[in-house]
């Protein structure tokens, strides 16, 4: 890759160079990177494979509490049109993600493109952001594990003693050595290779769908059987009105977070231009799909204010007489939390090797097993750091944090898309691919222009620069060349001034919204 400014060497000579140095953009070429003897991942994913790691990586067993919590607060039996609603809206932000991986191919996700759009210093910001985010979110995922596997040994005290939490004593800490053993399981089997993990996580993920048709099946029979008893409520469709329903919205948006991760194996896809696009709009469509069927059947079941908040599903199936369909929906929700544990460590070694490549880590993170052709040492890393997080502490007080850095990537992204599409590719560096077609179909107006003047201004043919030649015989030419310049430099200050004010006005009216002083 090739940093504006000199590449890498002149990027770290400028730690000191201030606001400039933070808003230098860098130009990504996976394809010139490899061939100037940098290490390469293994090109092994195909469309299947990355829509069962978007699949897996999004499908978690938030989804079997969710659907309690929402409908019986905020959406009532209007809960499938609430994750229709959050799945276009997490849709707009897919297609983002697939439109910047398919013209970027390359490791790093969020922390790529918005290097290459916005500048270093934002790129930074993000990549740690998103480290955070995995980390912390993987280790609370490897923590909710083990009580739902204690579920099928009779209740939290009855699991093996070398899997059971145990507090320290002297200390105020409850230790999880089964989080920590399944954090440590799934680094091994990363580093192993791209291949064989995504063809684990795609057996995890079929079996989790299989699951959730379980429930939509089931619970469409005991639905027509019992005549849809939830939506024959006396309060309506919409118990809470359509401001209940955006709530509910809102809510569980969340539960889409995961496609992101399809992102960070872009230099690992076979086809990226095709299958990208292919894996992340089919996996969110899957999840889309499966999120609203249960939520059609689940609410159909039960009244929503009779919900059971922290069991719906189970407790829906219990109160028909099927109460072993509890340990199907808790299989769920262990294969559903293992998916997403292993879509929480798969970008995390690959946004610390992009930014070890650009110089903003040591070299040590950007080193690529020869055989696996893996980031094994980033892989380590984070899967010790995971490991030691889930055993020690209870992180989900700090969950929540995932929620800002995922929202603040999701931005950055939408933003570079508006500036890739207004701000013209001389201004944005690109890859060198798209630069060379963007010049040959500059030399072919410029050759069909002078192609149109040639016959009558064949008396200066052999003078190298033409528009000079032509703005002496006709000085239109050249007043139009400069128009054209002065409408291009007007153009570019529009979309600026377009999209900062944008960014601005939504966070404004953000702002406004949460603020308990403006109740407009």
């Amino acid at each position: 890759m090739a940093l504006e400014g000199g590449g890498k060497a002149g990027r770290r000579r400028g730690w000191g160079g201030g606001f400039p140095s933070l808003m230098r953009r860098k130009q990504v070429d996976s394809d010139r990177a490899r061939a100037e003897g940098q290490p390469k991942l293994a090109k092994e994913l195909n469309v299947p494979a990355l829509v069962a790691i978007g699949v897996g990586s999004t499908i978690g067993a938030g989804v079997y509490v969710l659907v309690g919590t929402v409908a019986r607060e905020h959406a009532g039996p209007a809960l499938t049109i609430s994750f229709l609603i959050a799945g276009i809206a997490a849709a707009l932000s897919a297609f983002c993600y697939a439109e910047l991986a398919s013209r970027c191919p390359s490791a790093g996700s969020a922390y790529h493109y918005s290097y290459i759009c916005v500048g270093e210093g934002i790129a930074w910001l993000i990549g740690w952001a998103l480290v955070l985010e995995y980390t912390i979110g993987g280790s609370a995922v490897a923590r909710g594990i083990s009580p739902n596997i204690a579920l099928f040994f009779g209740g939290p005290d009855s699991l093996p003693w070398i899997l059971s939490r145990h507090q320290l004593p002297w200390f105020d800490v409850i230790v999880d050595p089964c989080a920590a053993g399944l954090v440590f399981i799934v680094t091994v089997l990363l580093c192993v290779g791209i291949k064989e993990s995504s063809a684990v996580q795609g057996i995890v993920t079929v079996l989790n769908a299989c699951v959730m048709l379980f429930v939509i099946v089931a619970g469409s029979y005991i639905g027509f059987q019992i005549g849809w008893v939830g939506y024959k409520v006396t309060d309506g469709y919409f118990p809470y009105g359509i401001n209940g329903m955006l709530a509910g919205s809102a809510t569980v948006f969340f539960a889409y977070i995961g496609f992101d991760t399809v992102a960070s194996t872009a230099e690992e896809v076979k086809n990226p231009q095709r299958d990208l696009p292919l894996g992340i709009g089919a996996a969110l469509s899957i999840c889309c799909f499966l999120y609203m069927m249960v939520s059609v059947v689940i609410v159909g079941l039960v009244p929503y204010f009779a919900m059971d908040p922290d069991t719906p599903i189970s407790s829906a199936f219990a109160k028909h007489g099927m109460q072993w369909a509890m340990y199907v929906v808790t299989s769920g929700a262990v294969l559903a939390l293992c998916s997403t544990l292993m879509g929480s460590l798969l970008p995390q070694p690959r946004i610390l090797m992009a930014m070890a490549r650009d110089g903003l880590l040591p070299s040590f993170f950007a080193d690529v097993n020869k055989r696996t052709q893996v980031p094994v040492k980033s892989t380590v890393v984070s899967g010790v750091c995971a490991a030691v997080l889930s055993f020690f502490m209870d992180v989900s007080q700090l969950a929540g944090m995932v929620s800002v850095g995922t929202l603040l990537a999701f931005t950055i992204v939408a933003v570079s898309i508006l500036i890739l599409r207004y701000v013209p590719p001389d201004e944005v560096p690109l890859p060198s691919s798209l630069q060379e077609s963007l010049r040959l179909s500059q030399e072919y107006d410029e050759e069909r222009v002078s192609s149109t003047f040639g016959d009558e201004r064949s008396k200066t043919s052999q003078i190298k620069d033409v528009i000079v030649a032509e703005s002496m015989e006709d000085p239109l030419i050249e007043k139009k060349i400069y128009t054209s310049k002065m409408d291009e430099m007007k153009r570019r200050k529009v979309a600026a001034l377009s999209i900062g004010s944008v960014c601005v006005g939504v966070l404004v009216i953000t702002s406004a919204a949460s603020a308990t002083w403006l109740p407009l």
